[in-house]
């Protein structure tokens, strides 16, 4: 893979992003009508939210802001434009380019709403480093798992609810075991009870990555 390649087209990702400010203030305004939905509906009236109804809420957001702002790396881009790619790069430098991006917005997004989430409703996380590789983790994951679902369920004609099917069940997994450290990090356990998880989740990780790496060359000669 040519790193020149990857860089020129993440710079060409961000320049997109720039230009239609309106997708990411979507997101971020996804995040905050989220957020206060779900105060209003809990109506704490100054009361603390239980720690396993904050970690849950937090992630199914969180999840689904990954898939909406992730979804159209792929289904946005025109029939032209893919071919263009095809000429001046390799299918692995245009998958690589899309999951660093991706994953750099899902940093960002997933920063935002802890952020915002904390301050609505508090943060009872007591162990916050076991937490922080837990989000870069997640933000790993999430990046990478709806890259591929994407360039998938781009080929379809209906790809919203393709990008729906296919992507939940293979996201479960990832989700699991994230839920399940944040919870260590919240219950302040120390960070070798979460080590295991973490070393899975990490797995999991590499072979969603390794796995899309290899079979995007064949989608895309589809294409």
């Amino acid at each position: 893979m040519n790193l020149k390649t990857i860089t020129v087209l993440i710079s060409k990702e961000f320049t997109i992003e720039l230009r239609q400010k309106y997708a990411l203030g979507g997101m971020i305004l996804y995040l905050v009508s989220s957020i206060f939905i779900v105060f209003m509906a809990l109506n704490l009236n100054n009361a603390s939210i239980h720690p396993v109804i904050w970690n849950a809420i937090l992630w199914i957001i969180l999840l689904f802001t990954a898939a909406n702002s992730i979804a159209k790396s792929f289904i946005q881009e025109k029939k032209g434009i893919l071919l263009y790619y095809y000429i001046i790069a390799t299918p692995g430098e245009i998958l690589f380019s899309k999951m660093i991006y991706n994953f750099l917005l899902m940093m960002f997004l997933i920063m935002a709403g802890v952020l915002i989430y904390s301050i609505v409703l508090g943060n009872p996380v007591q162990n916050m480093q076991v937490f922080s590789i837990c989000v870069l983790l997640a933000a790993l994951g999430f990046s990478s798992t709806f890259t591929l679902i994407s360039s998938i369920a781009s080929k379809a004609s209906n790809s919203s609810t393709l990008m729906a099917i296919l992507g939940f069940p293979i996201i479960l997994p990832i989700l699991l075991m994230v839920l399940k450290v944040s919870k260590n990090a919240i219950d302040g356990l120390p960070n070798s009870n979460s080590f295991n998880e973490l070393l899975t989740l990490l797995a999991v990780v590499i072979i969603t990555i390794t796995t899309s790496l290899l079979l995007f060359p064949y989608l895309w000669k589809s294409s």
